[in-house]
């Protein structure tokens, strides 16, 4: 008698499984054109171009970055500033990108998962995605041992990578809707 309760339960599950499954497909497949997709903003795109640094104090947020609260990362510099609304940064900390980088351009976080896996296989956790290029998804995130290896130029990763005391601040920051300011 428990064995055919059991292959009862088995089979509702899989049937719940199946169902779960198709609807997801057909939410996926009926998603109008660009919703949900991480973008860059057209409009009030700050200057894309190297933005100025002051030589002096090299962690100073770039002038050309923005207005308002913000997260801006500077490719060249694989630096990030948290900026609060009033314009003070409130933190600034070096990252290690992944071989893919997102293209300069004003971004909204669209997603986060406490935990995952990285493109490259290393566990990872905070992670909080903006973008989407050359069809890697672009996020911060920090390795769950502490490590931010070199990117494998083999391998298409978009993992810019933060230490873990960085990461629970970048959490805590850019929720989802927080603008991203990509710049050169």
């Amino acid at each position: 008698m428990a064995g055919s309760s059991a292959a009862v339960v088995a089979g509702l599950t899989a049937a719940a499984l199946a169902t779960v499954g198709v609807l997801a497909y057909q939410a996926s497949a009926n998603v109008p054109a660009g919703l949900g997709r991480p973008r860059a903003e057209t409009a009030a795109t700050p200057t894309v171009t190297k933005a100025p640094r002051d030589k002096r104090h090299p962690t100073a947020l770039p002038a050309g970055s923005g207005s308002g609260r913000r997260v801006v990362y500077s490719v060249d510099d694989d630096r990030v500033w948290l900026v609060t609304g009033d314009g003070k940064v409130e933190r600034t900390f070096q990252v290690s990108p992944g071989s893919v980088d997102p293209v300069p351009g004003v971004y909204t976080v669209t997603s986060r998962s406490n935990a995952a896996v990285g493109t490259d296989g290393t566990p990872i956790e905070h992670v909080v995605r903006f973008a989407t290029a050359k069809g890697v998804t672009i996020g911060f995130s920090a390795a769950v041992t502490g490590s931010a290896p070199e990117a494998d130029p083999g391998r298409r990763t978009g993992g810019i990578r933060e230490s873990r005391e960085d990461g629970k601040v970048m959490w805590h920051f850019a929720t989802i809707g927080e603008r991203v300011v990509v710049i050169r």
